[in-house]
């Protein structure tokens, strides 16, 4: 036993320790690490973030506090278009929704001269990384009460076509002409205003605008009066808008022309000839949208404005809508399949006036509320009011895309997560936009005749100018449906709409659907469609309610012969008459999903369309020619199976089947050709020939030639079959293309060639050094957009190196080729073997200029970085796609494009390795 002295000294001692470690324990960040104890503010540091000035900034978070909410905005902005700077000032109404003594709200690249509230000058800090500035008050607002803040700033207008822009173009008289435009979604009103600058932040905007004499200004609103000021310019002021987000709010100055009254069309003065038919579409399509959804466009005007220098393809500020010139402009040189484009682009944009505009999503996560509507309804509007465009063809395409790129690891969630500038640009990719479409139609196929329509309308009336989230719109749409089918019968084609949707808006992929028969015992199964080289550990957790379409033998060739099965869970039991030959599934692709029929199943199929190619509608032929690649790749059928399926062609006569089929095989070819197998690229090549040549010869029995066509399909066809024709060599292709450009020619552009046949003929004649810089020569002079383009494809598939490496800097630099159009060229310059190589090699060494034209996570550089790597199938392609993004420190190397490149490469090179043999063996 120890002494009762050595009992006190021990307990002392351990009272001692425990009491040093309590201290350690609840001081911030104190350890017995090297780094000791931090100083009595350092919790402080490290909360707060430092402002520009040093001191401390009083927000921790990338979104806003909602401690006050905007009301209205009115803001005087005098755009300097010689110094090419602007000045401004906005007074800002607020309501206190808490008590508060600090003001947050958004600010980029701007000088903030003066903050004044209730008469005082205030202080204002920024924190640059987020874009944020705070302002700081000496009392604290009270919850309930408005208040007014007034901020005085200049800032530049902006080079990279986003916030308050420059823009330029050279008028037919050789005269340079200067315009400001804006471009805010989804981040960038900020660059023109200080504001709240997040969806949910609603607000009424009064506008006036500076101008010079010369130039006219517009904005969301009618003009309400003009002033003339004493300095010689004048001001511009606008009715209050409507409550609205920032990113819809836009302003131009520029010298521009105009057709039409409520509803106009502007261009610059030498393409006013060109805007009748975008005001004419217009027109028709606002009308189908107030019948269609039963709510009056709200506004008393609506501009289209085709900008000459702008990146988005088209943007639905409310009132006033901006365009390329490109998506906007039809002229004499036109086809039909550009009428089929501008015609699009229109629809989208109009549809954005009720999704997007009338009702927001509340935050970037949910952007396919705006986007997939606003594509679905481009397509299905088209469909009612313009059916001689053939529309549906288009949308097949884009939804195989969407499949595509879902199919991946790197893909996303419908509804994802987007916290950072970064994350919320990457939301612009087709998920968004067609897979939400997609999930639409399939929605729509599943409900009776109606309800799909009820449904929306539903949730347009109950959120309209406000904002709402995913759920939202399932809870609205089922609750009408639930209303209306009240009585219905719980069967195998029943379902909750919130439960069965969830399951495709908040988990990435989709899923492969396994077909067993066994006589009149059909077995249905599904797992997640993943082309991965290694399978992630989640894979089996992915479960979707499916809304199988299903037809059969006995009737295939119409709505009416479409039968519905849901699939909930893992397995389903289907039950068919035995005499049923064979069952085809996902009737028209309105699913989105794909489906293996086993060797058998896929045995009958390639069988009946052996026997009767018309057994099967084209778009149903089409989804199998889709299906069986994408299983080939995934590695569920062998490459002999699908050789097998392409049998059967030699009969087939539409445009979707065909077009299909030469785009799964061009991609094989690109990869062959890439990899420098000449033997076997050159047996691919003359078997692609023999194709080709078998194709041309059954249409030539349905009249397609080289001359003027109007049917949409037979020029999606023959502008599909003669440029792989002559890219090919045929010789016949190549001289018809040469014959027709030296007319054209010849008669100095007078002697038109059909829009559809151009990029085939100028390709053609850009082989030559004569004939690439007579292109190069009329793209200059040219004022229809639609030619332009395809002369700048054309110029982009030189094989001479010093061309490629010409236009690749042209492009970047913007002088002789804006550079809006790099994107284009990259793309151009990759589908050849002389030219991806460079392209890849000037990325990485001009990526920190592409970046600045392009910010991190946009479409555009999305675009660049596929099209220069997605064809790489080596594995010393790999290495050096992950060496360069992974050295660089801007954050590229998070994007998920990059793990979209290098999954596609690992893919590639699994793709060779299993299936090059069998080529082999085949050609």
């Amino acid at each position: 036993m120890p002494s009762p002295r050595a009992l006190v000294i021990g307990v002392f001692v351990l009272v001692l320790a425990a009491s040093i470690a309590m201290v350690v324990y609840f001081l911030p960040r104190c350890t017995f690490t090297k780094d000791g104890c931090h100083q009595a503010n350092s919790s402080a540091e490290v909360i707060y973030p430092k402002s520009s000035t040093g001191e401390l900034f009083p927000w921790t978070e990338m979104r806003l506090p909602m401690s006050v909410h905007p009301l209205r905005y009115d803001l005087l902005l005098h755009p300097n278009l010689t110094t090419m700077t602007f000045q401004g000032s906005v007074s800002i109404t607020v309501t206190a929704e808490k008590e508060t003594k600090v003001v947050v709200l958004h600010s980029t690249d701007m000088r903030i001269i003066k903050t004044s509230f209730q008469g005082k000058e205030l202080k204002t800090l920024e924190y640059k990384p987020w874009q944020q500035i705070a302002i700081q008050l000496e009392e604290e607002l009270r919850p309930g009460q408005q208040y007014i803040f007034t901020l005085d700033y200049s800032a530049n207008l902006s080079s990279s076509y986003d916030g308050f822009y420059n823009s330029s173009y050279t008028d037919t008289a050789g005269i340079k002409r200067v315009l400001a435009a804006t471009q805010f979604e989804p981040l960038a009103a900020r660059k023109a205003f200080p504001c709240f600058d997040e969806p949910a932040f609603k607000a009424t905007f009064s506008i006036k605008i500076k101008r010079e004499d010369g130039y006219i200004s517009l904005s969301n609103m009618r003009k309400s009066k003009t002033t003339p000021l004493a300095s010689g310019l004048f001001q511009d002021e606008f009715e209050t808008s409507v409550n609205m987000s920032t990113y819809l709010v836009a302003f131009i100055v520029a010298n521009m022309s105009s057709v039409g009254r409520n509803v106009s069309v502007y261009a610059v003065p030498d393409k006013k000839d060109q805007t009748l038919y975008a005001l004419d579409a217009a027109v028709k399509l606002l009308a189908f949208y107030n019948t269609f959804f039963g709510i009056k466009y709200p506004l008393s005007k609506l501009d289209l404005v085709a900008i000459p220098d702008f990146l988005a393809g088209a943007m639905e500020n409310w009132g006033l809508i901006t365009f390329r010139e490109a998506t906007l402009l039809i002229g004499n040189h036109s086809s039909t399949l550009d009428k089929q484009l501008v015609t699009s682009v229109i629809a989208h944009e109009l549809a954005h006036q009720w999704f997007g505009n009338l009702v927001t999503m509340k935050w970037w996560n949910d952007l396919w509320l705006n986007e997939g509507f606003a594509t679905y309804m481009q397509y299905m509007s088209i469909g009612k009011v313009f059916p001689e465009l053939e529309i549906g063809n288009e949308f097949l395409s884009t939804r195989f895309q969407a499949l595509a790129k879902d199919s991946l690891n790197s893909s996303h969630a419908v509804s994802a997560v987007a916290n950072t500038p970064e994350q919320v640009a990457e939301m612009f990719d087709s998920v968004s936009y067609e897979k939400g479409a997609s999930i639409l139609v399939m929605l729509n196929s599943a409900l009776p005749d109606g309800n799909f329509q009820k449904g929306i309308i539903a949730y347009l009336n109950k959120y309209k100018w406000s904002n709402a989230v995913n759920q939202d719109l399932w809870s609205t749409m089922s609750s009408v449906i639930l209303h209306t089918d009240s009585h219905t019968v719980v069967t195998s084609q029943s379902f909750d709409v919130v439960q069965m949707m969830s399951t495709w808006t908040l988990q990435k992929g989709f899923p492969l659907v396994t077909v067993t028969r066994d006589g009149p015992r059909v077995k249905l199964s599904q797992e997640q469609f993943l082309l991965a080289a290694e399978q992630p550990p989640d894979i089996d957790r992915h479960l979707w309610q499916i809304p199988l379409t299903y037809i059969n033998n006995s009737c295939s060739n119409s709505s009416a012969c479409k039968n519905l099965f849901i699939l909930k869970e893992k397995t389903g039991k289907l039950q068919i008459a035995a005499s049923v030959k064979w069952l085809k599934f996902n009737y028209k692709n309105e699913g989105f999903y794909v489906v293996d029929y086993g060797v058998d199943g896929w045995k009958t199929l390639i069988d009946a369309l052996r026997n009767d190619v018309n057994v099967l509608l084209p778009e149903d032929r089409a989804v199998l020619i889709n299906n069986i690649f994408a299983l080939s790749r995934l590695g569920k059928v062998s490459f002999r199976q699908v050789l097998n399926l392409l049998d059967y062609i030699s009969n087939e006569t539409e445009a979707a089947p065909i077009t299909e089929a030469l785009v799964q095989l061009e991609d094989i070819y690109r990869l062959l050709d890439k990899r420098q197998d000449l033997g076997l690229v050159a047996r691919m090549e003359v078997w692609l020939e023999e194709m080709h040549h078998l194709f041309l010869c059954l249409n030539a029995l349905l009249n397609i030639s080289w001359e003027m066509e109007t049917s949409v399909s037979k020029q999606t066809l023959r502008s599909a079959l003669l440029e792989t024709s002559c890219r090919l060599g045929r010789q016949n292709c190549r001289d018809k293309a040469m014959k027709l450009f030296n007319q054209w020619e010849n008669s100095n552009g007078t002697k038109q060639i059909p829009g559809d046949l151009m990029r085939a003929v100028f390709s053609v004649a850009a082989q030559s050094d004569s004939g690439w810089k007579t292109l190069l020569s009329s793209y200059k002079m040219s004022l229809h957009d639609s030619e332009k383009r395809r002369m700048l494809e054309a110029l982009a598939s030189t094989p001479d190196v010093r061309k490629i490496v010409w236009i690749l800097h042209a492009g970047l630099q913007g002088s002789d080729i804006q550079t809006p159009e790099l994107p284009r060229i990259v793309r151009a310059v990759c589908q050849n073997f002389g030219g991806y190589l460079f392209a890849w090699d000037f990325v990485k060494q001009n990526w920190i200029q592409l970046t600045r034209k392009f910010p991190i996570g946009s479409f555009s550089l999305q675009s660049i970085i596929m099209s220069t790597t997605s064809q790489f199938s080596t594995q010393l392609h790999l290495d050096e796609v992950r060496d360069f993004f992974s050295t660089l420190k801007d954050g590229s190397s998070q994007m998920r494009v990059v793990d979209e490149a290098m999954e596609t490469i690992k893919l590639n090179l699994r793709w060779m390795e299993k299936n090059v043999e069998t080529l082999r063996r085949w050609l």
